[in-house]
Parts: structure tokens; sequence; C-alpha cells
């Protein structure tokens, strides 16, 4: 990779995946680092130009790698550094990024930073965590795994008195009061960084430090260690990028951009459950709502979008009315649901309805934002909600109707996880093989979906219109950027549906549908008038026609 943007994240898209789920390169049941970079090819052609990766730090995998227990490491399941620093190289060469987790507020409880402080209250390792002889410290700090923790604080058997944790019991948080501990972090940053990888999506960043009397989230010091990370990266390693994971409010996660000097980007939560909310309901009111509310950001930052990812489509930023709503609609079995939230797949979601998946992934590339898209939703594969915890989601990638789905050459029970094999979803019938060799398949869509998008920077880099047609059924609105205008109509309802555009500030332009390049009406002083399919969607560019050429 040559080529150098500061800006090259708002152009990506970006295809999150688990390295011990996507490829299995030599028959342990585990997907592997040598796996991934088989992959490569096939990961190129979909047309994704960065890749998140789950955590691949060795650790005891209580919380899918993000209890880590060495951060300077590769868990042996996927590899080495060697392998690492192959998988580096060989994603550049095809044009392909690289960002991986940041995990700054924990650790493992098995981490060796944490044994040595509960051993020891002497070491210095003591103060790299949060202790207290009670449990009754920081009562303003909610408890975010309800279902599973009964407090923020664990008593310690050895240390004899309880530490901090904001999420499980097995992942003590890290002082960041210690300046020792900040230090640390900028090193385990740098590590990486120095091995190439082009920056770091940055987990459960509002919980970095703890006072009394506040809820110990989005603190002004945790503002300024966030600034400090940032300040190193622009400094020691320009074109790198940081990724917030702050599952909040548009306002509270617009100070994670700081002027330009915090995050680079960071993720829509809240937009991710008025999707489905506004398809099921067929009123477009909950998209555009929270889309008003989202404030502006700096010219040089982004906002992630995605539709679903590792965990579960969480509900927390919505309201108690809309959770029982979207409850009794996407979750009726109980097993369905975990924490505050819903852990299922796109395509089960969608009731594999192929058309509003299409409508979805339609928003999903066309909203402002980064498109993140999750491993196996470009070819529709479902979950397993008899799986434990999130597991139901990060099943094996179905390469072909192969055993074990093509994903590994072990005994189908050593894999981590079975493969999904049920009729609607099996790898049997939803594979890549199949869906290449076809190209009305959802693969080849979205693959050509994605080089639509790569063809118009307005998508990544332009401003959001709304048109608000009288029918809210109807979707519509405007991407501009340096003279660029896309329109996107969508019709959110199961039933065709009139749409009746008010386009007079683009009189005398024509509409040309960009996946045919199929010109439509010129549009006049007179209200612009389409009809629309079940969940139907279309794509303009807005062009002057032609000297000499007539009106379509």
């Amino acid at each position: 990779m040559t080529q150098t943007d500061p800006l090259w994240f708002k152009k990506a898209v970006i295809y999150e995946l688990h390295i011990r789920a996507f490829h299995d390169s030599n028959g342990d049941g585990h997907g592997d680092i040598p796996g991934l970079i088989e992959k490569l090819p096939y990961l190129q052609d979909l047309g994704v130009t960065c890749l998140w990766l789950l955590p691949h730090y060795p650790s005891p995998l209580r919380d899918d790698g993000y209890d880590i227990a060495d951060f300077y490491a590769v868990h042996p399941d996927y590899g080495t550094l060697a392998d690492f620093q192959r998988l580096i190289d060989e994603a550049h060469k095809r044009d392909i990024r690289i960002i991986s987790e940041l995990v700054v507020n924990h650790t493992s409880d098995q981490h060796a930073w944490f044994q040595e402080a509960r051993r020891d209250p002497k070491s210095p390792k003591r103060d790299y965590y949060v202790w207290s002889d009670t449990d009754d410290k920081y009562k303003g700090a909610r408890i975010i795994f309800l279902d599973t923790e009964r407090s923020n604080w664990t008593w310690d058997p050895v240390a004899k008195q309880y530490f901090w944790h904001r999420f499980f019991s097995h992942q003590p948080d890290l002082n960041y009061d210690n300046p020792e501990v900040q230090e640390a972090m900028l090193d385990v940053m740098r590590f990486w960084l120095n091995m190439g990888v082009d920056g770091f999506r940055c987990d459960a960043v509002p919980y970095l430090f703890e006072r009394e009397g506040t809820n110990c989230e989005n603190l002004p010091e945790t503002h300024a260690f966030l600034k400090k990370l940032r300040k190193t990266i622009d400094s020691e390693y320009p074109d790198k990028m940081l990724l917030a994971e702050a599952n909040q409010w548009p306002a509270d996660v617009r100070v994670y951009f700081g002027e330009g000097d915090e995050f680079h980007m960071g993720f829509h939560f809240p937009v991710m459950p008025r999707l489905f909310m506004a398809v099921r309901r067929e009123d477009r009111t909950p998209i555009v709502e929270i889309l008003q509310q989202t404030p502006d950001i700096p010219e040089n930052c982004q906002w992630a979008i995605f539709l679903r990812n590792h965990d579960e489509l969480t509900l927390e930023m919505v309201t108690d009315e809309d959770r029982d709503y979207m409850y009794r609609e996407y979750a009726t079995d109980p097993r369905m649901r975990i924490n505050l939230g819903i852990r299922r797949r796109l395509a089960p979601l969608m009731d594999n309805g192929r058309r509003r998946i299409e409508l979805m992934h339609s928003l999903l590339f066309t909203l402002p934002g980064t498109p993140v898209m999750y491993y196996g939703d470009e070819i529709g594969m479902g979950d397993n909600i008899y799986l434990g915890d999130r597991n139901g989601v990060r099943t094996p990638m179905q390469w072909t109707s192969d055993r074990n789905a093509g994903f590994s050459r072990a005994d189908g029970a050593r894999l981590f996880a079975p493969v999904i094999a049920d009729p609607v979803y099996g790898y049997q019938s939803i594979n890549v093989e199949a869906q290449e060799r076809t190209r009305s398949s959802l693969l080849s869509w979205v693959k050509r979906v994605i080089r639509v998008r790569q063809r118009y920077p307005a998508f990544a880099m332009g401003q959001l219109r709304w048109i608000n047609p009288d029918n809210r059924k109807v979707l519509a609105f405007m991407r501009e950027h340096e003279g660029q205008s896309i329109l996107i109509v969508c019709n959110l309802s199961r039933f065709a549906q009139p749409a009746v555009l008010d386009l007079r500030d683009w009189e005398g332009q024509v509409p040309v549908e960009l996946m045919g390049e199929t010109p439509f009406p010129m549009i006049s002083s007179l209200p612009y008038q389409l009809t629309l399919g079940p969940y139907m969607f279309l794509w303009f560019r807005l062009e002057k026609p032609a000297p000499g050429r007539g009106m379509p």
C-alpha cells in the first residue's frame, strides 16, 4: 500500500470478522491467521477496503477475547506474531487496511499485571487496578451486564480487597489515575502500529476513570487521556485511525471527536435499532428523528454505521416502549434476548426476505457514515440461538457445501462452534461458493452495490439533505458533495407506494439510476412522481442534460 490519504477512513468499506470464525488452515477446528490470508482475494473481490479484526490476543476466552491476558502476543490458536505481520503485509498488497482491537478499559484477571497485583500489595502493579476495602464506592455507576453481574465490585480472596470492573467480574478495570498505566497502554498501541496496523477500534472508552458523585462515564479525565492517545498517533504515526466504541446518544458521542483532536471515527449506535424499527413500522420517522438529533462533527471525522456486528442488537439507546416493541417484533423467543438487546443476525431479523435484506444494505451504504459490514451477512448467514452468550452470531463462515461448510477439515466435534446447518440458513444452501456461481445471488448483488458506492464520493463525504415526501412510508434524501448530487428514495413498506418529491432545487437536471445507468424524466418545477414496489429503493445521480439532448 503506497497511497497515503489522511481521510482514507471516510471512504472505506469496513468488514468486521473474527479470525477464529473465518477460515481454519491447519485443521484444528479454529480459524487462524494463515486461513484469513488465504481468503484475502475473496475480501478484495467483495470490495471491502479495511478489515476490523476482533481480539487476536492470548486470552482465556471467557469474553471471546476481550479478556486479554497479554497485549503483546497472538493467541496460539490463531498463529504467531510472524503470521500477523504477514497478514498485514499481504492485506496491504491488496490495498486492504487492517484495524485491530485496542481494549483500553480492562484486562483479563489472568493477565500478569493483575496476578502480580493481587498477590503483592507492595508491587507497583497493585496500583494498576482499582481496589477498595468496601463495595460501596461509585454507587452512581450503572451495571452494564445486568443479567450476569450484581455489582461493579468483586471480592478477591487473595488480595483481600474488592476490585472494580465495569464489565464481567473476570475483567478488572485498569486504574488510569496511575500514569504508569497510561504509558503502558500507549506502548501497547505503539507496538502494533510499528507492525503496520492502520488503526484501532477502541473498546469501551467511556469508562476509564472513576469519580465519586458521578456515573463514572464520559468524565473530563477520560477525554484528556484519549486526546493524549490521539496526539501520540498524530505525532508518531500519521494516517492511522482511532474508532471509538461508545454506546451513547449522538450528543454524548460528539464529545469523543473533540475538535478533531480525539477520535477520528465513532460508532453511531442509536441509528442501528431505528433502521430495524423503521422497516417493521413502515415509517421513516425513527431514522429521520435520530439523524436530525445527530450533531455535526468536525470535517476530519466520520461516523461508522452498521446493521449488525458481533454483539447483540443493542437496545440501550431506545425508550422502554420502543424496546418492548423491538422484542415483540424481532425476539419472540426469549433465547433471542441478551442483556438489553437481541442476539440475532441480519438475515433472520429480516425473516430471510431478500428485498428487505437489500433495503437494509441500501440504507447502510447511503446514509452518512462509513459502512461496517459483519462477516457472513453478505451471503445471508443465519444464527444459532441455542449457543450461549452472543456466540450464536459468531459461528463459522460458510464457504462451501462441503464438510464443516468449508471452514475446517477437522472433525465436526472439534470445531470451536458448530456450523449453521438448519434447513433455511444451513451451509448446504447458504455458502460463498454457491453464491459466486450465481449472478443474481445476494453476494453478487452486494459486490455490485459496493462498486457503485465507491464510484461516488458523495456517499462517503457528502452532506445529508432530507426531501421528506408526504408519504411517511417513503424515505428520500440527497447526498451532496462538491457539485455531485445523489438522490436516494426508499420504500420502507411491504406494499407498493407512491412518492411525490419536491425537487425544484434541482430543476432541469436528469436523475440517472445508478445500477442500470438508466435516465429518468427530467426534473421540472412540478412535483416529481415515482412509484416504488415493496421494499424497493432507487439511487440516482443528478446530472445536467448534455447540450442538444431532449428531455428523456
